[in-house]
């Protein structure tokens, strides 16, 4: 069986060139050095001739000294610790550097393309006549795009994807297998990973007198440029007013975004999250792993909740909790630390 390679190289980039794009202050390697032409990247473990990797912490120092890569980024407090054999990359932020190298060496791994690499729509896709495409719209096998919708230049429609009636997007975007929008405004180069769902119903109920009246869902879901939505997340389009996701935010798969929740720039929220109903939640905020956000609060610009906590109150801006119920994270792991004192005790207090 043969190795497929997923990626493509754009081409080799010379050490120089790495280092002029990053910004790096570069550390010649000793006499017995590699050629210093970058093709590929790798862990520090697994690196090879050809292959640049990151440094960024001691605790992996065993890795750093066993490590074939031609270059590596690294702090400069730390680049007594690399080898003689590989070229030393000096930056502030080794991740971030990291980041950029690979962005030029393997651009198209930034943005899923057609699953079909193909160009313009497919015979099997869809596409109601009313519908309008931008010239470079990409339609993979069987999506299905209905009436009046329009889409921009450069944008990529999955397999069996769904755009809805009246549905805007922009240019540039990607649209995954199987995903579905409805009822939704798209902003420029916004990723929609497979099977993520936007624009559906929020979940909204009356008691009546014989179990529970549906409320209508007249809201949209708006989301600004270059937000990312991972794998199977849900956006519900607002109530009675608009469900809004801010520009520059990233959002994890298996996450759900209840109805008229307005989420600002810049924000990065993880796996599993869910935010209820109303929430307003402001710039540059970050959702931990399994974090719960109850219906109709207010989080602040700049705060940050830790995974699996449950948010039950509003968080002030620049705040840090943690916990269920969660509270400022230093008296959480205060009381949690209290917590496992007490049960490691010989002789535990009858009364606790």
């Amino acid at each position: 069986m043969s190795v497929a390679a997923f990626f493509h190289l754009s081409r080799p980039f010379s050490v120089a060139e790495i280092a002029e794009a990053t910004g790096a202050t570069i550390k010649e390697a000793g006499r017995d050095a590699a050629p210093p032409v970058i093709t590929g990247v790798a862990p520090l473990a697994a690196g090879h001739q050809g292959d640049i990797c990151f440094f960024f912490s001691p605790r992996y120092r065993e890795a750093l000294a066993s490590c074939r890569a031609t270059a590596c980024f690294l702090k400069p407090r730390h680049a007594h610790l690399l080898p003689e054999r590989i070229i030393g990359l000096l930056v502030d932020d080794p991740q971030r550097a990291m980041t950029v190298a690979a962005s030029r060496l393997f651009p198209e791994a930034l943005r899923p393309g057609s699953l079909f690499r193909g160009n313009g729509v497919s015979p099997s896709a869809i596409v109601h006549p009313e519908a309008r495409l931008e010239p470079g719209v990409t339609v993979d096998p069987c999506a299905v795009i209905g009436p009046g919708a329009e889409i921009g230049a450069g944008t990529i429609v999955g397999p069996q994807a769904v755009i809805g009636p009246d549905v805007r997007i922009g240019r540039d975007c990607s649209i995954g297998a199987q995903a579905s929008v409805i009822c939704s405004l798209i902003g420029d180069r916004v990723i929609i990973h497979p099977g993520a769902r936007l624009g559906q119903d929020g979940f909204g109920f009356a008691r009546g007198d014989k179990g529970w009246l549906k409320t209508p869902q007249l809201g949209r879901v708006i989301v600004q440029d270059d937000v990312e939505i991972g794998a199977n997340a849900a956006i519900d389009r607002g109530a009675t007013r608009d469900t809004i996701i801010g520009e520059g935010t990233k959002i994890d798969n298996l996450v759900q975004i209840g109805h008229n929740v307005v989420i600002g720039r810049f924000c990065a929220i993880v796996a599993q999250t869910g935010v209820a109903g109303s929430c307003e939640i402001g710039d540059y905020v970050a959702l931990g792993g399994q974090a719960a956000i109850g219906g109709h609060l207010k989080i602040g610009e700049g705060a940050a909740i830790a995974a699996k906590s449950g948010v039950m109150r509003d968080v002030p801006a620049g705040a840090r909790y943690g916990g269920a119920p969660a509270r400022p994270l230093r008296r959480y792991l205060r009381g949690e630390t209290l917590i496992d004192r007490m049960a490691q005790r010989d002789k535990p207090d009858e009364a606790i």
